[in-house]
């Protein structure tokens, strides 16, 4: 397990990851979503870690559904604006869930020397929770930051509705203390100043 808390962790090597933040989210189709200031969270980690001047990555989804608004040359493929990437920044396309299948992360990361992850993004239960997973599997260390994640209502196996704030407890419940250490922002940004 990577369970390592961030105290004392050397900022350097530490990345910052935003999973998925794209204006594809904010269609109506995904129904009710919990979590409504996870955007102003996410914003604000960005913030500091520009400030701090640390690496910053960015994952998208590239859909391959032909009906999603996350496909490509749609505007919901487009970043929000407040996790817009800046020039320099590092930005990795995915096709799944993983932000580590099928694109050059883990190598970026390993080249850059980093074993500390910081994540955030959208969806709590998808695509949040698989690359969290990896990443704890591939040796990282990992910090995943509840408040700046969010997810959607789902229908159950059984068509029960589902509420998007219990899948989201449940999620960073299976999470914690196996794949990553479950932090809030304000407790990420403390531990990750110089």
């Amino acid at each position: 397990m990577n369970t390592k808390s961030g105290t004392g962790v050397n900022m350097a090597q530490t990345a910052l990851i935003l999973i998925d933040v794209q204006q594809g989210f904010d269609h109506p189709k995904w129904g009710q979503r919990n979590n409504p200031a996870a955007e102003q969270y996410m914003a604000a980690l960005l913030q500091h870690w520009r400030e701090q001047e640390q690496p910053v990555v960015h994952v998208r989804h590239q859909s391959q559904e032909p009906d999603s608004p996350l496909r490509a040359g749609q505007e919901g493929f487009e970043f929000k604006a407040l996790a817009r990437p800046l020039p320099g920044e590092t930005l990795f396309t995915k096709k799944v869930n993983s932000g580590f299948i099928g694109t050059e992360l883990e190598a970026w990361l390993q080249a850059k020397g980093i074993k500390q992850l910081v994540i955030a993004g959208l969806t709590t239960d998808h695509c949040v929770s698989t690359t969290t997973r990896m990443a704890g599997n591939l040796g990282f260390s990992v910090q995943l930051v509840a408040d700046a994640c969010a997810t959607f209502d789902r229908p159950g196996v059984n068509g029960e509705l589902i509420a998007a704030e219990e899948i989201h407890r449940i999620h960073l419940a299976s999470l914690h203390n196996e794949f990553c250490v479950v932090k809030n922002t304000s407790d990420v940004i403390a531990a990750h100043t110089k």
